[in-house]
């Protein structure tokens, strides 16, 4: 069983996500942060498949960071992921921030992406 907090987020998450959907022209950037981790992938909606996935597991985000649930770390890894998705050609996404707030580590990781070159 969840709990209240996680259930309030997950029915934000629904929310949001009646309006935000990944194209082929622009793909949807989603995040899920646990108490350690963080994970983004950006995802085409319409042909249901995860084009690029990361995670501060990662072995070149985990090198620069000492742990994975820091602001430090979601910098880093929004960084990684930008530079990887303009390597396959992707400039432009939907950010999606899973019902979290704006603010901490997701908005670390979107301002860190969006300098990389990542447009949203």
């Amino acid at each position: 069983m969840l709990n209240i907090k996680e259930q309030q987020r997950i029915y934000r998450h629904e929310r949001i996500r009646k309006g935000v959907a990944g194209t082929t022209e622009r793909p949807r950037l989603c995040l899920h942060r646990s108490l350690n981790n963080l994970q983004a992938q950006i995802v085409d909606d319409i042909s249901g498949k995860v084009l690029i996935g990361k995670s501060t597991l990662a072995k070149d985000v985990k090198t620069k960071s000492k742990t994975g649930g820091n602001v430090s770390a979601a910098t880093v890894l929004g960084e990684a992921l930008a530079t990887e998705a303009i390597k396959k050609g992707i400039k432009k996404v939907a950010f999606d921030r899973g019902g979290y707030l704006y603010h901490g580590r997701i908005k670390a990781f979107a301002e860190a992406a969006r300098k990389a070159g990542l447009e949203f």
